[in-house]
């Protein structure tokens, strides 16, 4: 097996960014969800005032995963928390170490920059990724709900401001 390398991505990784994230959406059965372009997530994630953070995993020179995180804060702890937004390793590197180095490297980054805690969100569904996680020492948080507020129902939200 090929050694596996984690980098930090580049702008010009925008492509690989934005190719895994729709392989990432069609295992999900999310495709109809995915609108972002490369010229977004070049501005979001590159542009001046950066929104989150990707890491590439390659084979070679053929990238084989991806995972994508930001900061959030927790007020209970008092400290800046890392949030996993994605974490995708393709199809024919699934079961090889791929995604337990991928949230490795994730969870060291987090410790280097003292943050109180890591979090995700996982769907239901998908019982492979929860075994995994809690293989990796996760807790799922079966009492926590995931909240969203999109499109109309977002600007329905801030009329009421």
């Amino acid at each position: 097996m090929a050694s596996i390398r984690i980098v930090p991505a580049q702008a010009a990784d925008v492509p690989i960014i934005l190719r895994m994230i729709k392989a990432l959406a069609e295992y999900e059965q999310l495709t109809h969800e995915v609108v972002a372009t490369e010229d977004d997530l070049r501005q979001s994630l590159f542009g001046p005032r950066p929104a989150g953070e990707v890491v590439l995993a390659y084979a070679g020179d053929t990238p084989i995963g991806f995972a994508l995180f930001f900061h959030n804060f927790s007020t209970f702890l008092g400290r800046h928390g890392l949030y996993l937004e994605d974490l995708f390793v393709v199809p024919e590197w699934r079961g090889k170490g791929v995604g337990k180095q991928l949230l490795a490297h994730i969870a060291s980054i987090a410790e280097s920059r003292n943050c109180g805690r890591m979090e995700w969100a996982v769907l239901d569904w998908n019982e492979s990724a929860i075994a995994f996680y809690r293989r990796m020492g996760a807790h799922v948080l079966d009492e926590w709900r995931l909240c969203r507020l999109t499109g109309h129902e977002l600007r329905a939200a801030a009329t009421r401001a």
